[in-house]
């Protein structure tokens, strides 16, 4: 028995880690795109409203649309076909970037629109795979070992293109970027084989946890409830990084070719971030999102509020934090409270409520940075401090449940 307990162990953990390295190439293409994506737009003719409007409406639809997908999964329990449809989708428009024109900005948003469409129909799907394997290895270590490697692929990504653009210097800025999302389809179509590949190596990942005894369908427990209202209330708080990417740029800080070293650091802490927050999760339940949602919170103010390289550093690597928090222990959170045939719709539910506070408080955020930088920085620090007292909540249900 003990023999066994061990090779499902070590399979499950072949799984986690073939898939991060999907992640991996994945992120390379996206996250990297994300790193020039705010400069882009605006030389595209993009204002800061809209490009606030358009990325949290992006990440609005990348989410909110979880729900359909998620159901569709526990539905039909296609779930390597649909990751696979939405991984496409969500790859082919980065590329695609490059053939947007001068002034194209309408094209350029549609596009990256369209991303976090497939971003959205992928993501219940994996992370349930993810999930199965997750539950033999332990749910904290595998999503944050999972984030580890993505995180590698959107540190990686950036420097790559920080490269691209010291030896492409055409003398037209979008041009160069236009070159780089490009070069980006290479790991794109990586991405893609990889996830071919997992799928034949393991094609029934739901076999990695045992069927549980549970008849009744999924309820949204209290647990449940209040956890989601404590990360939607941190999203609508948590900026875009292409907001930032606007401010760097309008303030100076940093030349539009090394904006790509500035994104690849705040990957490099959320790497790093996701696997010290995972360790810990395994240990301390959700309580875990407590400490890193209070270092990260004072980002805000560095970053707008200070208006220094030395507090824009500072500040980018506590959202690295908050972002590292984010992908491992929130995904670990759903893992354990949603039993196994419904977890799909439960990522859904929770992605969709994530989502949508993000995409109001995105724009809302874009607004007041044209309007009124002082209370934009107010209302990002409060709206991430008041998620606490949720975790508190959620995370004293959540041991009252494990031990009763």
């Amino acid at each position: 028995m003990d023999r066994r307990l061990r090779v499902a162990a070590g399979s499950a953990w072949a799984f986690i880690l073939l898939m991060g390295i999907v992640s991996m190439f994945s992120d390379m293409t996206h996250e990297s795109a994300n790193s020039i994506l705010g400069a882009f737009l605006s030389l595209a003719g993009a204002s800061a409203t809209t490009i606030g409007f358009v990325s949290g409406l992006g990440m609005c639809l990348g989410y909110a649309l979880r729900l359909f997908s998620g159901w569709l999964a526990d539905r039909t329990h296609q779930y390597w076909t649909i990751c696979i449809v939405g991984y496409i989708l969500d790859l082919i428009f980065v590329p695609l970037l490059a053939l947007v024109p001068d002034n194209g900005w309408v094209l350029a948003c549609s596009f990256v629109i369209m991303e976090r469409v497939g971003k959205a129909l992928k993501k219940p799907s994996k992370d349930t795979l993810m999930s199965f394997a997750a539950k033999q290895a332990g749910a904290g270590k595998s999503f944050g070992i999972q984030e580890f490697l993505d995180q590698m692929g959107a540190f990686l990504g950036p420097i790559i293109l920080y490269a691209i653009l010291l030896w492409q210097d055409s003398g037209s800025l979008i041009q160069d970027y236009r070159v780089c999302f490009a070069v980006l389809a290479i790991p794109a179509v990586v991405t893609i084989l990889l996830l071919f590949y997992a799928r034949n190596r393991f094609p029934n990942p739901e076999n990695f946890e045992p069927e549980t005894k549970e008849t009744a369908p999924f309820r949204l427990n209290r647990t449940f409830i209040i956890y989601i209202i404590g990360i939607s209330v941190f999203a609508a708080g948590f900026l875009d990084f292409p907001l930032i990417t606007i401010h760097v740029l309008n303030n100076g800080l940093m030349s539009s070719d090394e904006l790509p070293l500035l994104y690849a650091l705040a990957m490099g802490v959320d790497a790093v971030a996701a696997i010290l927050c995972g360790y810990l999760y395994d240990r301390l339940g959700i309580a875990t999102l407590i400490i890193p949602t209070a270092i990260a919170a004072p980002f805000v103010y560095l970053i707008f509020g200070m208006t220094s390289f030395p507090a824009l550093i500072a500040g980018v690597v506590l959202w690295g934090v908050g972002m590292g928090a984010q992908e491992s222990i929130l995904k670990s959170a759903v893992t354990s409270i949603v039993p196994k045939k419904n977890r799909s719709t439960g990522f859904g539910i929770f992605e969709t409520s994530f989502g949508i506070c993000w995409f109001l408080g995105s724009w809302l955020a874009g607004w007041l940075y044209d309007n009124d930088l002082t209370l934009m920085i107010v209302f990002c620090l409060v709206t991430q401090l008041a998620s606490i007292p949720f975790y508190l909540g959620s995370a004293r249900l959540q041991r009252k449940a494990a031990s009763a």
